[in-house]
């Protein structure tokens, strides 16, 4: 297992700092938690503790970014994106406003605090607001890609981050760049798309299924929006089968993004979605949960096999 995604970006975001005189970087009281007080201790005079207001930080990370300052916002995504809805849609996208949106303890992470921090849905409210991206990293290598990938695009950027400890999927280079949609292992049975944590699992499905003589093609789908749109439809085109899988509600989320996209282009499939079913989760281990839910090697192996059969 590699570092928590969390420590990585606080690390990282720190270690930019040195070399961004314009980088600042607000919290909402939970600094401790999303690892901005590493930028806080290095840099006290560029950050900005604002307390229990998220709605108030990202209107003060407007104001700031108007200034040709680059803002990194950090809160638990469920708060984020529900209390500072309003801010994001009406302040920052739809004046184009170049801040970055960091939604911490996405999906189940936040596992023992329950429904009320388990953020389920915060990638189809950011992914429905004109002028936001949204992306999600698989590990901790990925999330840092993509802090360099959102500082430097001229539009108000979401990156959901992840609480817990994930695999490291890849070797990089500090120079790759963060890729929409990585193809991770090829197949022509089925078209296994996954974002976030999910995808670590959805490897460790396909090889499962290889050894039932099911071969399957793992895509990495770090950026929800824009979607890779074209390198997806390659695929699904060959396989003619989807499972995708997400640690979010299937409503909304990267399964709705991809059936949306590969309808309009009129191509033949088969699809399951593997996420939430429109529930209200509970509190408990974040293994515990994630099997509890669905979001496991074993029904992603399932859900692949009943779409051949």
């Amino acid at each position: 297992m590699g570092e928590t995604m969390r420590d990585a970006f606080g690390k990282y975001l720190a270690k930019l700092g040195n070399y961004r005189d314009d980088l600042v970087v607000l919290d909402a009281d939970v600094s401790s938690s999303t690892k901005s007080s590493y930028f806080a201790k290095a840099f006290p005079d560029r950050f900005f503790n604002v307390g229990v207001a998220e709605s108030n930080m990202v209107d003060i990370a407007g104001g700031l970014a108007t200034a040709s300052l680059r803002p990194v916002v950090n809160a638990f995504a469920i708060f984020l994106s529900l209390k500072a809805t309003d801010q994001i849609r009406n302040v920052l996208a739809y004046n184009r406003l170049p801040v970055v949106l960091v939604g911490a303890y996405g999906g189940l992470s936040d596992s023992f605090d329950g429904a009320s921090h388990q953020s389920l849905e915060d990638i189809a409210i950011m992914r429905s607001i004109p002028g936001l991206e949204v992306l999600i990293p698989a590990d901790s290598s990925e999330a840092l890609r993509a802090l360099e990938y959102a500082l430097e695009q001229d539009c108000p950027v979401y990156i959901r981050l992840n609480r817990n400890q994930v695999p490291d999927l890849e070797a990089r280079s500090d120079d790759q760049p963060m890729t929409r949609i990585r193809a991770l292992r090829s197949g022509r049975d089925v078209t296994i798309a996954a974002s976030g944590i999910c995808v670590s699992i959805a490897l460790k499905a396909a090889e499962i299924l290889a050894d039932y003589g099911i071969s399957a093609e793992v895509l990495n789908v770090a950026s929800i929006k824009p979607l890779d749109i074209s390198t997806l439809s390659a695929s699904v085109a060959r396989t003619a089968r989807l499972v995708t899988a997400e640690e979010h509600s299937i409503v909304g989320g990267l399964g709705s993004a991809c059936a949306e996209a590969l309808s309009e282009k009129g191509i033949a499939f088969r699809l399951h979605r593997i996420g939430v079913r429109d529930c209200y989760t509970e509190s408990g281990p974040y293994d515990i949960l994630l099997a509890k839910y669905g979001i496991s090697v074993d029904e992603i192996v399932r859900q692949a096999s009943a779409l051949i059969s």
